[in-house]
């Protein structure tokens, strides 16, 4: 039976959730306050990878931890005023950490980015967009040739899912892509890959595909949510809205949305940057991500974009002005004879659980609430299957797979 659900929210989540119900004959609305894909989506580094297996906190990583928060250079900041609300999340997260943890959370992210390619280039089919999706390798460049070893656990862990992996050195990593700084002495080529040319356009041409397909789109401020009957009511700035079915995909704005079903999530807002060159003078045909200070350089729509940097501060902090500067020095390092005149910096909030897992699925105690947010890092992976998901919750089909591990309520 067809049913009236609305999404809140209009990231790349929200816009797969919605995809996938109109594609199946609901009726399907979608409410945010920007325009679809023009928040924490837009900023995405475009790695598309069946392979991204490997969790944030990792075994060790505790170790590095005062390095990272002591060096300037380093992609790690915390706000002296976001402390204390760091300290039960920072514990969460590194008890996650431990091995055997790893690798459970790793099959869970399996089975999210495992589709992911595919689901993409279906769901931009006959839109005219399809190139917005492009075969590519994930390049793993070091300055250290003794790292780029496969014997470490994430490559372990990208290896044992099927992933076509090959170490190469200085000249055939300049081969494949001139432009790099001769500083890097070897690489990890992580094959099987694509990449977005335009993580916000991949937003728009979906968002256009569902529109044709009778999805509404409203433009609205969301200040809370209600049982109405058997069903939900949305309440935002302009007006309520009925519903049989309610999907929260509203990223890091979720977790305050839900507090009055009793819900206390521990999300934080990992705040990501980049910047975005124009007229770059130089090209790249993978996605390349410098390992030793963790940012990502990819070509997107002729423009060179560097993103990377996890600060953790208040959803309404200021964006920290001194990594504009930091992230072009950074991609000035990594790209020889990077034209880096003409630059635009962003901010955005990704939405993390201690665990790299996102909350996905119903809301126990509240019939007819599905929960899709939290996917971290991984929000453009993740998001095609956490669509496919939404609908199956939604029609009552029974999953192929155990999906425990995104429990909304496995943090009670």
């Amino acid at each position: 039976m067809s049913k009236d659900v609305t999404v809140l929210g209009a990231g790349i989540v929200g816009l797969c959730c919605a995809l996938s119900l109109a594609e199946r004959g609901h009726a399907v609305r979608v409410i945010d306050r920007d325009a679809p894909g023009r928040a924490t989506s837009y900023g995405n580094a475009g790695i598309i990878s069946p392979w991204s297996v490997v969790p944030q906190s990792m075994p060790g990583l505790w170790r590095k931890i005062p390095s990272l928060l002591s060096d300037p250079g380093k992609p790690l900041r915390v706000r002296p005023s976001h402390w204390p609300k760091m300290v039960d999340w920072g514990l969460r997260f590194l008890a996650n950490g431990r091995e055997d943890r790893v690798r459970e959370v790793s099959n869970a992210m399996e089975h999210l980015c495992a589709p992911s390619i595919d689901l993409f280039r279906r769901h931009l089919a006959g839109t005219g967009h399809e190139h917005l999706v492009r075969d590519a390798y994930y390049i793993h460049a070091f300055r250290k040739v003794e790292q780029a070893d496969l014997s470490a656990l994430e490559y372990q862990l990208r290896a044992e899912k099927g992933a076509d992996m090959e170490v190469v050195g200085a000249a055939e990593l300049r081969a494949l892509e001139p432009a790099l700084s001769k500083e890097f002495q070897a690489a990890v080529l992580i094959k099987g890959q694509a990449r977005a040319d335009g993580p916000g356009e991949i937003c728009t041409a979906i968002a256009e595909k569902a529109r044709a397909m009778g999805v509404t789109f409203l433009t609205d401020e969301v200040r809370g949510i209600a049982r109405d009957g058997s069903g939900w009511r949305v309440d935002c700035a302009g007006g309520s809205h009925p519903c049989d079915k309610l999907v929260v995909a509203m990223g890091i704005w979720s977790a305050a949305l839900l507090k009055g079903t009793g819900l206390k999530l521990p999300l934080q807002a990992e705040r990501g940057y980049h910047v975005q060159f124009a007229d770059p003078g130089v090209e790249l045909t993978h996605s390349v991500m410098d390992v030793d200070r963790k940012v990502v350089l990819s070509t997107m729509g002729g423009d060179i974009r560097i993103a990377g940097q996890a600060e953790f501060a208040a959803i309404d902090a200021p964006p920290d002005p001194t990594r504009r500067a930091l992230l072009t020095r950074q991609a000035e390092a990594a790209l020889r004879r990077l034209n880096t005149q003409s630059a635009k910096v962003w901010m955005g909030h990704r939405p993390s659980f201690p665990d790299s897992l996102p909350a996905l699925g119903p809301v126990k105690g509240a019939d007819g609430l599905i929960a899709c947010f939290g996917h971290s890092h991984y929000g453009l992976m993740m998001a095609p299957k956490s669509g496919e998901i939404v609908a199956d919750v939604i029609e009552g089909r029974t999953a192929n797979a155990d999906l425990s591990a995104f429990d909304v309520a496995r943090f009670s």
